[in-house]
């Protein structure tokens, strides 16, 4: 997993924002593995801190404890996420809805809100709020 603060505080107010945002980040990856970004918001919609998380040519780790964790000690707003598909295909599977649906519940606890997660592949995006999931 990598850390990085956010220099240039960038404002992630919905799903355009969000994908512009992570379309930049995925343009220093490997496509050919998973990676899951995750940026922290304040109650401005500025980002405050992004990791990032590498896995394989199949999935990466949904490290649920760790993105809480880190937004409750810097008092997240809100949450944005996005990984990309190496096969090409955009669509969510089963396991990303399943992940999604149970970080929505956790971080509605902490009163953080979770403003997406998107899905990249195959030069596409699909939002998961868009969807309905969120």
């Amino acid at each position: 997993m990598q850390h990085q603060r956010a220099e240039l505080p960038a404002r992630i107010t919905g799903s355009a924002e969000a994908e512009s945002f992570f379309t930049s980040c995925f343009s220093d990856c490997d496509p050919t593995v998973e990676n899951l970004f995750v940026a922290h918001l304040d109650s401005q919609a500025r980002c405050l801190h992004l990791s990032r998380h590498i896995g394989d040519a199949c999935s990466t780790d949904f490290p649920l404890r760790t993105i809480v964790a880190t937004a409750a000690s810097l008092g997240t707003a809100g949450l944005v996420l996005a990984h990309n598909h190496p096969s090409g295909d955009s669509r969510p599977s089963l396991s990303d809805f399943r992940a999604t649906k149970k970080l929505c519940a956790v971080a509605e606890a902490l009163d953080c809100f979770v403003l997406d997660h998107l899905v990249f592949g195959g030069g596409q995006c699909s939002s998961m709020r868009q969807l309905g999931v969120i």
